[in-house]
C-alpha cells in the first residue's frame, strides 16, 4: 500500500510527493477497497479549520491532504523549504479517471446536480470510454439523516465502486468523507468545484493566472455576486495569517 509523507503548514498536515505519486496512491487505495478519503486543500479549507478545530481534525484524518490551491503549496513549500508540485482536485480528477480506465477500478460520482452529473456522464463516455462508471447520486443540498445516510452506504457498497468521487462542497463533502470513513469500501475524493468544470459548466483560469496565485481573481470576475464576500473575508484573513507565519508571530495552528 503506497503511502505518502506529510508535512505541515498552517496547523493542516499535508501530503508530499509528485502529483502522479498522488494518483498512484489513490488507486492503491481504491484497489483494495480500503475506506478512506482525499482532501484537496486551498485557501477555504484552510481558512475553515484555522476557526473550528474539529473540522481541521477532518483533513488532518484524511490518508491524503494535497496541496490544491497555489497559496497553500507556495506556503508549504516556503516554510518548509520544499519543492513540492500542485495537486489539485481539477487536475486529480481526470487524471484518476485515465488509470482508473486504465486499472479497470470502478468509479462512482457523488454529489452535484443531476444535470451536472449527466454531463459528465456523457463526457466521460467519450474520453474514457472502457471507464466503469459504477454508478452517480445527486443528493439533496442538506444535511442527510442516518437512514439516509446508511442508504449512501448501501447504494456504494452494493456498485462495487473502487473510487468515490465527491463534490459537496467545503467544508460538507470533507465532513461526509470523513463520516463514512470506516463505512464506505472505497477511496473517496473530495473534488468539489471539478465536476463542474469536467461538465463544461464552468471555465478554468488561464495557465499563467494559476502560476500567479491569481485563480481566485478570475473566479471573481465570473461570480462576483457570490464570491465577493467570500474571497475579501477569506483572502484577507489568509493574508494576515501567512504574515504571522512569515514574522513568527503565533503558531498559524489550525489545532489539529
Amino acid at each position: 500500500m503506497s503511502a505518502l509523507p506529510k508535512s505541515e503548514v498552517f496547523g493542516l498536515q499535508l501530503s508530499t510527493g509528485t502529483f502522479q505519486g498522488h494518483v498512484d496512491a489513490i488507486l492503491d487505495l481504491g484497489r483494495a477497497h480500503r475506506s478512506s478519503y482525499v482532501c484537496c486543500v486551498n485557501v477555504h479549507m484552510c481558512m475553515e479549520a484555522q476557526g473550528d478545530p474539529a473540522f481541521a481534525a477532518v483533513v488532518n484524518g484524511a490518508d491524503l491532504a494535497t496541496a490544491d490551491g497555489m497559496p497553500i503549496l507556495k506556503s508549504l513549500n516556503r516554510f518548509r523549504g520544499l519543492r513540492q508540485e500542485r495537486v489539485a482536485g481539477n487536475d486529480l480528477m481526470p487524471a484518476v479517471m485515465a488509470a482508473a480506465e486504465r486499472e479497470g477500478l470502478g468509479v462512482f460520482l457523488h454529489g452535484g446536480q443531476q444535470e451536472v452529473l449527466d454531463l459528465i456522464l456523457a463526457r466521460a463516455a467519450k474520453d474514457y470510454p472502457a471507464l466503469k462508471i459504477a454508478g452517480s447520486w445527486s443528493p439533496p443540498f442538506r444535511e442527510a439523516t442516518e437512514q439516509e445516510r446508511a442508504a449512501e452506504v448501501e447504494r456504494i457498497a452494493q456498485s462495487g465502486a473502487h473510487i468515490v468521487m465527491v463534490s459537496l462542497g467545503c467544508p460538507r463533502q470533507e465532513k461526509w468523507m470523513a463520516a463514512m470513513k470506516g463505512r464506505v469500501p472505497a477511496v473517496m475524493l473530495g473534488v468539489g468545484g471539478a465536476f463542474l468544470l469536467y461538465a463544461g459548466v464552468d471555465t478554468r483560469a488561464p495557465l499563467w493566472m494559476r502560476k500567479a496565485s491569481m485563480e481566485w481573481l478570475y473566479r471573481l470576475a465570473l461570480e462576483p455576486g457570490r464570491l465577493w464576500k467570500r474571497y475579501l473575508i477569506t483572502n484577507s484573513a489568509f493574508i494576515l495569517l501567512y504574515a504571522k507565519r512569515l514574522l513568527g508571530v503565533g503558531q498559524g495552528s489550525a489545532n489539529p
